[in-house]
């Protein structure tokens, strides 16, 4: 039960991230990478995209 929650949160979080990255302008390109890595990478595409890429976009 507690996988599954903490697997919920981290799907909302990545729609999330994921839903800002389409907000900005940038490349068709750049848009699918980075969905394809939070998709991939969860928890830690979360991370890196909070911490490092969010204010640099």
């Amino acid at each position: 039960m507690i996988g599954f929650i903490v697997w919920l949160v981290g799907l909302i979080c990545c729609i999330w991230c994921i839903k800002d990255v389409w907000a900005k302008n940038l490349d068709t390109v750049v848009k699918i990478l980075l969905t394809i890595a939070l998709l991939a990478f969860s928890w830690i595409g979360l991370a890196v995209y909070y911490f490092i890429l969010r204010n640099r976009l």
